[in-house]
């Protein structure tokens, strides 16, 4: 293990299937991401004022509001969910700015003959699907309003358990809207949310250490390292 968080995603999935699935029209300019990492912009959903959701950029990595130095948002890449209503960092984010984060993979890694091998984590059909996240408002000392959020983790199920004890909560598309409800202030009115998925759930195969730089950022991060039967990851995004 590389650590005890969700460190690094992607989101290579076409535009129409991320509007179909939360039923939002994607006015914002999105790239593929193929090694998405810390303190980069990412694409979240959350309430709207002009309800009832909206699409949004944020910086990966929460920022509280009280914070004084930005950089305390790379060691609040992610939020345990046991604690998330009474840690000082989460629990105002908790009950007023929950948000969805569109991903449809994520890595892990799982040392290996002394090295540190990726996998490459997604469903069978490779569509995106969302995290739950937390997001947060602050102003820096010049002056600047940043966006930031937060990757909510549980217990990892037994799939996941041989490379990390944690995994991202991923929602069912039923709870999107029981989630970013701003009726809801309370962790244990959202506590089922947090059950880690199905074992079968899922499927992964190692991918190329490549993945360890941010820098790498190209479909050959989610190449398999053996060959296997598999869509081709440019055929997502085709129109």
């Amino acid at each position: 293990m590389v650590s005890d968080m969700c460190a690094r995603f992607t989101l290579t999935a076409k535009p129409s299937l991320i509007t179909e699935l939360f039923d939002l029209d994607l006015l914002l300019d999105v790239q593929r991401r193929y090694n998405i990492a810390p303190t980069q912009e990412i694409l979240t959903v959350r309430h709207s004022p002009e309800g009832p959701h909206e699409f949004a950029k944020l910086r990966w990595g929460l920022i509280p509001s009280w914070a004084n130095d930005i950089s305390i948002g790379q060691k609040l890449l992610n939020a345990r969910s046991e604690t998330i209503g009474e840690k000082p960092s989460f629990r105002d984010a908790f009950r007023k700015r929950r948000c969805l984060i569109v991903a449809d993979g994520f890595y892990e890694w799982k040392t290996e003959n002394k090295k540190k091998l990726p996998y490459w984590i997604h469903f069978a059909d490779r569509k995106p699907f969302a995290f739950a996240g937390l997001w947060e408002n602050w102003d820096s000392p010049d002056g600047k309003k940043i966006e930031s959020c937060t990757i909510i983790t549980t217990s990892a199920n037994a799939f996941l358990k041989p490379l990390h004890d944690r995994m991202p909560v991923i929602l069912p598309k039923e709870h999107y809207a029981r989630w970013l409800d701003q009726g809801i202030d309370q962790v244990k009115e959202l506590q089922n949310l947090f059950e880690p998925l199905p074992d079968e759930a899922l499927r992964m195969f190692a991918v190329s250490p490549q993945v360890n730089g941010p820098r790498f950022d190209d479909p050959s991060c989610i190449e398999p390292l053996e060959e296997v039967p598999r869509a081709k990851p440019a055929m997502l995004w085709e129109e």
